[in-house]
């Protein structure tokens, strides 16, 4: 509240001019111009009227110089920021050398500070005061601008206050939120393991016990006395197809796990496919018919030729199954020159497997590339095939499209990319040829390092049979004894997997240290665990399982090294 609202609106000007009337006068005049004028009876009175509250001070220099001014000075530096008191001072026509340092002195301790030289007249001294107070009204507003700026600069805070509460609270439920994604997101992983953990047990499980008794139930026929040569070529057979499926199934788990290592090399897809026709033949129902379709000059591609009959055989037969009532499967081939779609950039070409089948709805086709996903009854497909031919594309630098509707079959194209290389007229199928020539006989001793007593029983015989010597090594460790004996070794042969922390290409390491001339070969039924390790040791490894004919090309080769 300013001063003048407890005299009813009325400026309150202080007076203080103590030499006769002139206070009262001053006062006097002042009262007329409608102000609140109060004549102060000395220094220690004006300073309590400043304290009650004043708007302006009308002052005899008289009354100030040579006086004791502290109190006065001490209210004048003490003021709030707004305020800067004004005073009009009523000063003489003397020159003297002390009264100017006097006046000066005194306008700096005032700091706001008007002079008026006597005589003056009265409607110069009321104008000169009524101009103060104008100018105190003025720190009035300012005072209340700045409170108001304090209230809104208050108010902002705790606004700000409240919202960062706000913030931390919603952030707080974010983190909270965010956890719970997290939580349900790894509880569906792991339910999505579980899924596939028994779609895997209800399909290659069964696969595989369905191999088993083929095999176990073969051998045990054969153990019985008796029967015919053509009975057993019959039950021998059924066992060998049985070992082969379960070795491709192997492989589409281990593409699908991605360690299966991938050799690409120049390919001729026309010769490669073809040789492939009586295999497909075999595997498809006999309603159930190939034709093979390749253009013209067809390129080569670079690709991993095993993983590619795997994957043709694979889409043929998904293809066989969406024919139940029979039909023509096309095997399509087809240069694309300049090809860009997505990230595939370049020339390629496409290798296709058509049919008329009863085609997928979109609800399928959106998974028909997942592991383990299939539509097919529990025991009759275990869903790597799709996953094998995707894991292959993506691995080649290809991918895989599909074009299927329900009721007009499926189409299912490889994008393999083009090989800059002519492909080896030797390419194809030589490893049966190699085989049958590496099974004429051969002589030495091999050590044999498996820790298997059943392999190590039946690569014993193998090797026998083509006239090799083997002398067996439970642990790598054991076969480094065995080679301490100074036994004669030709050739060791030793599993990669073994126990005693001693791998087997930790062994050939060691073999080459002491004997550098002794071969080693080395077999796994995990190829990628050890496959850099040994090129770089320049041993070769024989993938499990291996028929004798593969067994004695490895050994053969390894020999005449």
């Amino acid at each position: 509240m300013s001063p003048s609202a407890a005299d009813g609106g009325r400026p309150r000007v202080l007076v203080l001019a103590p030499i006769g009337r002139d206070g009262a006068a001053s006062a006097e005049l002042l009262r007329r111009a409608d102000l609140a004028a109060r004549a102060c009876t000395g220094l220690p009175d004006l300073v309590a009227g400043l304290a009650a509250g004043a708007d302006a001070v009308f002052v005899a220099e008289e009354a100030l110089l040579a006086k004791p001014m502290e109190e006065l000075v001490a209210w004048v530096e003490q003021q709030p920021p707004w305020s800067d008191m004004p005073f009009v001072v009523l000063t003489s026509h003397r020159k003297h050398p002390a009264v100017a340092a006097g006046r000066e002195r005194l306008v700096a301790a005032l700091r706001n500070v008007s002079l008026l030289e006597r005589p003056v007249q009265a409607i110069t001294l009321t104008s000169a005061v009524q101009a103060a107070v104008r100018a105190r009204r003025r720190q009035y507003e300012v005072r209340e601008h700045l409170a108001e700026r304090n209230r809104a600069a208050q108010e902002l805070e705790d606004l700000v206050a409240e919202r960062t509460r706000e913030l931390e609270a919603a952030n707080g439920e974010l983190r909270a939120q965010m956890a719970e994604r997290a939580r349900v997101e790894e509880s569906l992983r792991h339910a999505q393991k579980l899924e596939a953990i028994g779609q895997l047990t209800g399909g290659v499980a069964h696969d595989f016990n369905n191999l088993l008794m083929v095999i176990s139930g073969g051998l045990d026929m054969l153990d019985r006395p008796g029967g015919d040569p053509a009975r057993r070529r019959r039950l021998m057979e059924g066992m060998r197809q049985a070992a082969g499926r379960g070795a491709a199934l192997t492989r589409q788990l281990l593409a699908f796990s991605r360690r299966q290592p991938l050799r690409s090399e120049p390919l001729d897809l026309r010769r490669q496919v073809g040789a492939m026709r009586e295999l497909l033949d075999r595997s498809l129902r006999g309603d159930v018919h190939v034709a093979l379709d390749f253009a013209d000059g067809l390129w080569s591609v670079a690709v991993d030729p095993g993983e590619l009959e795997l994957a043709v055989l694979n889409l043929s037969v998904n293809a066989r199954d969406a024919m139940p009532g029979g039909g023509t499967i096309v095997v399509r081939a087809e240069n694309l020159s300049g090809l860009a779609d997505g990230d595939l950039r370049g020339d390629f070409v496409r290798l296709s497997v058509v049919d008329t089948g009863t085609g997928m709805p979109p609800e399928v086709v959106s998974r028909v590339f997942e592991p383990f996903f299939t539509t097919k009854d529990i025991g009759k497909g275990s869903g790597l095939g799709l996953a094998q031919v995707y894991g292959f594309a993506q691995q080649s630098g290809g991918a895989v499209r599909i074009d299927t509707a329900v009721g007009r079959g499926t189409t299912i194209a490889l994008l393999l990319p083009r090989s800059g290389e002519a492909p080896s007229v030797e390419r194809g199928h030589p490893v049966g040829a190699r085989a049958e020539q590496a099974l004429g006989a051969m002589a030495g001793h091999v050590l044999l390092v498996e820790d298997d007593d059943e392999v190590a029983a039946l690569v014993t015989e193998m090797l026998g049979q083509l006239g090799l010597e083997a002398t067996r090594a439970a642990s790598a460790a054991a076969a480094l004894g065995a080679l301490a004996n100074g036994r004669p070794v030709d050739l060791v042969f030793s599993d990669v997997m073994m126990p005693g922390g001693m791998s087997g290409v930790d062994l050939a390491r060691e073999v080459k240290r002491r004997r550098p001339g002794l071969p080693v070969l080395l077999t796994t039924a995990y190829a990628e665990a050890a496959k850099r390790e040994a090129e770089a040791e320049g041993v070769s490894v024989l993938p499990k399982p291996y028929r004798l004919e593969e067994l004695a090309a490895a050994a053969r080769d390894a020999l005449g090294r």
